[in-house]
């Protein structure tokens, strides 16, 4: 049986990690020093334990930390950690700004959820509700192994599904690529992208239009314009009024150079803001 121990158990992603591998078949010990994140590790019937006791003896530890902590926690974790075990981490940042602590005899695995899918379907009302995933919603996943042998990638992929379940695919990529992922498409562009959309919405309101109205409106376009780009409906297209609209969108909105925030340089000074440098 793995002896895993999930660092941070009580915070945001730690409480999702936390309740999908309680009942698994592992021998989980939980790390967890705000007290908030304790009481909420109460909810679950966890009572977490010191860091020193729990470590040593783990065959993975689960880095369930903010970004901008990990560079200073890490090194801490990994003076503990017995030789053949394995760090997962829940971001590329970190690992790939190269500031995970320098370890031949360890391996490091990256893993992070993709959420559920806009065009993603559910039986239930209260899984369709699952925004987030890891709870009943089905998501896919993206994987690394950074350093670390072929069994290591097995045995990290087998955890990841198990913390993110119900996991509909599991894509293995280079740790470069889940950079370019995030931040760079999800965050730093998509994101960006999303918020001036939401913007938008509030401008019509501003300028008159009734909120419930706009709102409709804005989400239920939303949904086609999504499901002809992405090819979810095949053969359909936009029509010659949108595609010129878009032409004059993409002139007045975005400068001609906007895609070099997914060149890798670029991203690396994204990934710098990140980690605080």
């Amino acid at each position: 049986m793995k002896k895993i121990t999930i660092v941070g158990a009580g915070g945001k992603m730690g409480m999702h990690i936390s309740a999908n591998l309680k009942n698994e078949p592992f021998d989980i010990s939980y790390i967890e020093p705000a007290e908030a994140g304790k009481q909420r590790l109460a909810t679950l019937g966890i009572v977490p334990v010191a860091l020193e006791g729990a470590i040593p003896e783990a065959d993975v530890v689960i880095l369930a930390i903010p970004d901008i902590a990990i560079e200073k926690v890490a090194p801490e974790i990994v003076k503990w950690m017995k030789t053949g075990s394995m760090m997962i981490t829940l971001d590329p940042a970190v690992p790939y700004a190269g500031k995970l602590p320098q370890r031949s005899d360890i391996a490091y695995f990256i893993t992070h959820p993709c959420h559920p899918s806009v065009f993603n379907w559910e039986p239930t009302a209260e899984a369709q509700k699952d925004r987030f995933g890891g709870k009943r919603a089905k998501q896919s996943i993206v994987c690394t192994l950074m350093q670390g042998n072929e069994s290591d990638y097995t045995t990290g992929e087998a955890i990841a599904k198990k913390m993110y379940a119900p996991v509909l695919r599991a894509h293995r990529i280079t740790v470069e690529q889940m950079a370019l992922l995030e931040p760079g498409l999800v965050e730093t562009l998509s994101s960006t992208c999303i918020y001036v959309i939401s913007e938008g919405l509030k401008e019509v309101i501003r300028q008159g239009v009734p909120a419930e109205a706009a709102r409709d409106f804005l989400l239920g376009h939303l949904n086609i314009q999504l499901a002809v780009l992405f090819k979810e409906l095949p053969g359909a297209v936009f029509s010659d009024a949108a595609n010129k609209a878009i032409v004059r969108g993409m002139n007045e909105i975005f400068k001609p150079n906007w895609k070099n925030v997914l060149e890798i340089e670029n991203v690396k000074e994204q990934i710098k803001a990140i980690t605080g440098e």
